[in-house]
């Protein structure tokens, strides 16, 4: 695994973690249709909830969260319109975003709800 792989699995590992105390369920995790993929699928209270996280070393290149784009969030939309026909479920749906830095002795953990 390269480096860029493993910050971004211990950004997973770590948000995952922050959500499970702040009470969702983990239903999936790097659940994928074709090309696409979701970090975390989770349940909050009533609500499915489609979780993309975004870990960096750095806000060099900007926050985390601003590497969301139009274009990863039609990416998501698709691939939870995938995952609920898949599942035939009926539900209440939304997406958000966890952001993360990680630099030596620093973490920070943002979490955005109903990110777009």
């Amino acid at each position: 695994m390269n480096d860029r792989a493993a910050l971004g699995k211990k950004g997973e590992d770590l948000a995952l973690q922050y959500l499970q105390k702040k009470g969702y369920t983990l239903l999936e995790r790097n659940w994928r249709f074709r090309h696409k993929e979701v970090d975390i699928i989770a349940a909050d209270g009533r609500d499915l909830v489609f979780i993309e996280v975004k870990t960096r070393s750095s806000e060099w290149f900007g926050a985390p969260e601003e590497a969301v784009d139009d274009k990863k969030q039609r990416y998501l939309m698709d691939a939870a319109e995938a995952y609920i026909r898949f599942r035939k479920l009926d539900t209440n749906i939304r997406f958000d975003v966890v952001s993360i830095i990680l630099k030596q002795g620093y973490q920070s953990i943002d979490h955005i709800e109903e990110a777009f």
